[in-house]
């Protein structure tokens, strides 16, 4: 048999000269690679590429773009999506409550900062940040982890004011770190932790955090500072006869349950999602009724009591103002002589921050535009300290401050009279 003698084989086709073979490419020095590993890293995507051939107001215009990424996709914005985002908003508030508050007490802190830490972050990432579906706000891991960390520095029950000013300081710099780490698209590190690490991390902090909820759940009064598993479970068990409360643990199991039953519904049934996403806020709610009118509290039941208010350091500036210039439109009607002094009678403010006197400093320049001069009447003495160190008697003058508005004004009326 001829091997070889077939037609297929007869007519196969010749290797053509027009194939080209696939070369190896040029070899690069060491500098030429560094800046494409610095290019593909830092800017793989390119971020000047949209600004070539555009004129100088469109440039500007793309830059606030990049910083405010809110002017790319607020014209394109509809009724439809705010639908979404409304319910989503409404979804997420009746979770963010409760939760935020069991943060700031995994933190050792007072529960207004959870709440505030929840709302702000948002509203700012709202106008400058990009993804639609990424989560801002504190994490029950990093308010343990503060929480730990700072109590080992400072007592937060023995000097409360010290213990914030640390977990704001060390909340700032870990800003700052977070910060970098994306100015410099540091991101790619992540992939040098294993899986294994991550998952070992998060399910020990679980456990920790799901220890220190025996607390509450308890009624323990007298809790351990530490951490650790042995510890905790030594303070629990401890405690059995004297230290659990049998009120606080009914109602604590009782919405534990009603918790994991709307979690079970959601899960069955889809279409009911929202009863799970509103299970938290309804069982904060129901739970303060509760207490409040069985008294509860009476019978050792832990409970928050009043949320300390906060104000705007402006605010009083700006009422200030207000009545300033109603009281001019009154004086301008009635014909009478303007207003040259004003007097702020200080009796009532114990302290003053930083804060303070800088509304104190905007309303004297405010003051000054209007030709009225600022009159303090009755400082406490921190308050005439902080005001002496911070050189605010300076620009107002130390004669503009008096023991009492009588004297304030016994002093004042003959210069009045003089300038009139």
């Amino acid at each position: 048999m001829e091997i070889g003698s077939g037609p297929s084989l007869r007519h196969r086709p010749q290797p053509s000269s027009q194939i080209h073979k696939v070369e190896r490419p040029p070899k690069q020095n060491v500098l030429t690679e560094f800046q494409t590993v610095i290019k593909e890293t830092f800017f793989h995507d390119e971020p000047l590429r949209a600004f070539r051939g555009q004129r100088s107001h469109t440039k500007f215009y793309l830059i606030l773009q990049a910083i405010f990424p809110i002017l790319e996709w607020a014209g394109s914005y509809n009724l439809q999506k705010f639908r979404g985002d409304l319910i989503a908003g409404l979804t997420i508030a009746s979770l963010c409550v409760p939760q935020d508050i069991a943060y700031a007490r995994l933190a050792n802190l007072e529960p207004q900062y959870g709440l505030y830490s929840s709302f702000v972050p948002p509203l700012i990432y709202a106008v400058m940040g990009s993804s639609r579906d990424i989560a801002i706000g504190p994490v029950a891991v990093v308010s343990l982890l503060i929480g730990t960390m700072a109590q080992k520095e400072i007592d937060p029950k023995k000097n409360a004011l010290a213990y914030r000013r640390l977990v704001f300081t060390a909340t700032f710099f870990a800003g700052v770190t977070q910060f970098a780490l994306g100015f410099f698209r540091l991101g790619f590190l992540i992939d040098f932790l294993s899986h294994a690490a991550i998952v070992g991390f998060m399910a020990g902090a679980a456990i920790t955090i799901g220890l220190q909820q025996l607390k509450g759940l308890l009624g323990i009064t007298n809790f351990t500072k530490k951490t650790d598993i042995i510890s905790v479970m030594h303070s629990v068990f401890g405690t059995v006869h004297h230290g659990w409360n049998w009120q606080t643990i009914v109602i604590g199991l009782s919405f534990l349950a009603f918790l994991l039953f709307t979690k079970y519904i959601a899960k069955k049934y889809p279409k009911l999602f929202w009863v799970s996403a509103t299970a938290p806020l309804t069982s904060v709610i129901v739970a303060t009724f509760c207490v409040y009118i069985t008294r509860a509290d009476k019978e050792g039941v832990a409970i928050k009591k009043d949320l300390a208010s906060s104000h705007c350091g402006l605010f009083y500036c700006v009422r200030i103002l207000r009545w300033l210039s109603n009281e001019e439109e009154d004086l301008k009607i009635n014909s009478k002589p303007r207003i040259k002094y004003l007097i702020v009678e200080m009796s009532p403010v114990t302290d003053i921050d930083t804060s303070g006197i800088h509304s104190f400093e905007e309303l004297h320049k405010t003051l000054q535009n209007r030709d009225v001069k600022l009159v303090l009447a009755n400082p406490g003495a921190i308050v005439i300290q902080k005001l002496h160190a911070s050189e605010f008697t300076k620009k107002i003058s130390e004669d503009m401050i008096f023991l009492t508005v009588a004297d304030a004004i016994e002093m004042l009326s003959p210069r009045i009279k003089e300038l009139l």
